[in-house]
């Protein structure tokens, strides 16, 4: 099962099948593909797995074994990638909660997103070698982007798990904090992304060329939003004699 919450502007989206570790079934892309798409206009998407034990655990292997030809194999590979491709090209930023361990696909599920919080006791890792295969939902490309090619290669090459505090050594995580503080945490960093220029901010970082980006600012100066920001900023500035800036 995949839920979604969405309030605030903020999409919750939680892989809730612990009793299989959160990995990823058939049924489990169908309904993350529904999700996606209900999580349309949120100014942040957040995903994550239920429980403590488990971020995603990779792919359901009792219902994934029953593939066996090249085809079917290609097939299913293709099916979870354009679902990670999906959540990279969201228009608005994309965490990953990294609530539990993020192994094999749970690793290429978490890379898609663009900022990965996690609790200082999970691992994540892309372990696909110990099955004889290999990464196949853009998680290899995605973590060479992150950590650079030899790294990427090391990595997904001996199937190295990493602890929370080595992945953000590598820059594979980007904020570890402590098991107690982590629900907490994760909602205040997309409380704190939950504003109109997140997604501008977002197509900035990812490329977009510079008529794009100033095109997009001067959106965002004449909206209402902005106004009444700058409304706040210029009357606190009066009542303390300051002069406020951009």
């Amino acid at each position: 099962m995949v839920d979604l919450e969405v309030d605030g502007g903020i999409a919750v989206l939680t892989i809730n099948r612990p009793q299989a570790r959160n990995a990823i079934a058939p049924e489990t892309m169908d309904q993350l593909d529904a999700a996606i798409d209900a999580a349309a206009g949120a100014r942040v998407l957040v995903v994550r797995g239920a429980g403590e034990r488990a971020f995603v655990s990779g792919g359901d292997l009792k219902q994934l074994a029953a593939i066996r030809t090249e085809d079917g194999a290609a097939q299913m590979a293709w099916r979870m990638r354009g679902i990670c491709d999906r959540l990279a090209a969201f228009p608005a930023p994309v965490v990953a909660a990294l609530n539990g361990h993020a192994l094999g696909g749970g690793a290429e599920f978490a890379v898609a997103a663009d900022i990965r919080i996690a609790a200082d006791d999970i691992t994540i890792g892309f372990n696909q070698v110990a099955l004889a295969i290999m990464p196949a939902w853009g998680g290899a490309e995605r973590l060479t982007r992150l950590v650079g090619r030899s790294r990427a290669l090391l990595l997904a090459g001996t199937g190295t798990v990493l602890t929370a505090a080595e992945a953000q050594r590598y820059g594979l995580v980007d904020s570890v904090v402590s098991r107690a503080d982590f629900e907490q945490e994760w909602r205040s960093l997309a409380t704190a992304l939950a504003h109109p220029a997140s997604a501008p901010i977002k197509r900035i970082v990812s490329g977009a060329t510079p008529e794009e980006a100033v095109e997009a600012f001067a959106r965002l100066w004449v909206s209402d939003e902005h106004w009444v920001a700058a409304d706040r900023v210029l009357n606190r500035g009066s009542r303390g004699g300051s002069t406020a800036r951009v």
